[in-house]
């Protein structure tokens, strides 16, 4: 399906196979949002998001060029990749646009990681460049927007894998001084998506995505919860966005590993989706709650022997535990809170001094004091009918979140992700320290049962 955000225009072969399935345009949320005609169900008024051309199609080959041409990207592209998906797609590309521009190939080595440091090597490297175009998936998009942003520079992607719901955001996960953080960064002006070349992915890079988009429910549920309890405001549209196409691969988890086109059509809009509504409601937090803290919390402190696994892997088990903990409060009715007892010299001692020092400062803006105690246990029973009400109806169970994940082969214990179940429990325990984010964890330890469901 071959969409732009400039001038509204569905065309091509992709929406001719999509109208057989679904009215074209006329429900595609996708296609009505980057044309400026999707109204926002908390407001009515139809909701804008940045210039961009979304390219969703079975195959892109021979296209390139003609998809990023109408970006103009300038004089010289960078085109970045990897060892490995240089092979995958970006000799096709770099050789594609070089009949646009001079291209300057980047090739990262495949072990690079989303860190400062390597920021600052990719914003050398791509200083003589007008552009960046990215070719791959996570890792590779994280460090083209971020740079792209230091230097204010366009970047555009064309996607190597269903991996992560990233590539539409306008923020990146980048890890500063041993910190995991979420960053601002550049919107892309082109989301580039060749099934064919998202169903050959690797079947882990499958999951990863699959376990990436299942977390909808327990990050609907936790900013819910916030919202209710904080007056955190909270936005329906990015959920409603993503309720087109989340039945397409929930209910048939097992084809996207099949090499259903149709399966993966509906995971990669769900990706790109994702992303817009995290720039919709400029940050990450229809995406990332409690689920990606506890996946921080592994990124940061896991052990080094451990082997290299996803994010969208460590989400989809992260994603089953706070499903687990939302079910298990709210079962537990009202609760019965107290004051927390954390201090910073207690953080410094279990992160060290430095990482310590940050998550301080992250926590303390949503600490439990004695002070606030009772106030916030007034609001807590004032609101707990509502929060119970609202949360159900957004979460999807337990039951079948492990269904999913079951039937796609995902993971779903710390073992399948290469970590003993006493250091995955500490990961649930700790990762509240991590943000200034307020979650089921939060709550869940404040009450005492956060240690009847992972002790210490």
């Amino acid at each position: 399906m071959r969409q732009s955000a400039e001038d509204g225009v569905v065309t091509g072969t992709g929406v001719r196979e999509a109208a057989a399935k679904r009215s074209t345009t006329a429900r595609d949320a996708l296609a009505r949002l980057l044309r400026s005609d999707w109204r926002d169900p908390d407001g009515g008024a139809p909701i804008t998001v940045p210039a961009i051309a979304v390219e969703i199609e079975r195959s892109l080959s021979g296209m390139e060029a003609e998809v990023v041409a109408p970006l103009h990207l300038g004089r010289r592209i960078a085109v970045v990749s990897d060892q490995t998906t240089r092979t995958v797609l970006g000799h096709r590309v770099e050789s594609a646009l070089s009949r646009l521009s001079t291209i300057l190939p980047i090739v990262l080595d495949a072990q690079s990681h989303a860190d400062a440091h390597t920021v600052k090597m990719l914003r050398h490297s791509c200083a003589a460049a007008d552009a960046l175009v990215a070719v791959g998936s996570g890792t590779i998009n994280d460090l083209c927007k971020y740079a792209a942003a230091k230097d204010g520079k366009p970047y555009a992607v064309f996607a190597t894998a269903p991996s992560m719901n990233g590539y539409a955001s306008k923020n990146a996960a980048i890890t500063v001084d041993g910190h995991k953080q979420s960053l601002p960064a550049a919107s892309p002006v082109g989301v580039f998506m060749d099934l064919a070349v998202l169903s050959a992915a690797p079947a882990r890079m499958i999951r990863a995505g699959l376990g990436d988009s299942l977390c909808r429910s327990t990050a609907q549920a936790d900013w819910l919860l916030s919202h209710h309890l904080l007056g955190t405001p909270f936005r329906v549209a990015p959920f409603a966005l993503l309720a087109e196409d989340e039945p397409g691969w929930m209910n048939e988890p097992e084809a996207l590993l099949h090499g259903d086109l149709d399966a993966m059509r509906a995971l990669a809009r769900t990706l790109v989706l994702s992303g817009l509504g995290m720039t919709i409601c400029d940050g990450s937090y229809p995406a990332s709650q409690g689920e990606h803290l506890i996946s921080h919390y592994v990124d940061m402190f896991a052990p080094p022997s451990r082997d290299t696994y996803f994010h969208g892997e460590q989400v989809a088990v992260a994603t089953l535990t706070m499903a687990r903990i939302q079910e298990h409060v709210l079962g537990a009715g009202l609760p019965h809170l107290q004051p927390s007892s954390m201090t910073c010299v207690e953080l410094q001692r279990r992160f060290g001094f430095d990482i310590g020092e940050a998550c301080w400062r992250e926590f303390e803006a949503k600490r439990l004091t004695q002070n606030a105690l009772p106030n916030f246990e007034a609001r807590v029973a004032e609101t707990w009918s509502d929060i119970a009400r609202d949360v159900r109806n957004a979460m999807i169970s337990v039951e079948r979140i492990h269904d999913v994940l079951k039937r796609a082969g995902c993971p779903t214990v710390a073992a399948d992700i290469g970590l003993s179940p006493e250091f995955y429990a500490t990961a649930v325990r700790n990762a509240r320290f991590l943000r200034n984010r307020y979650t089921f964890l939060d709550l869940a330890d404040d009450s005492g049962l956060l240690a009847t469901v992972y002790p210490t």
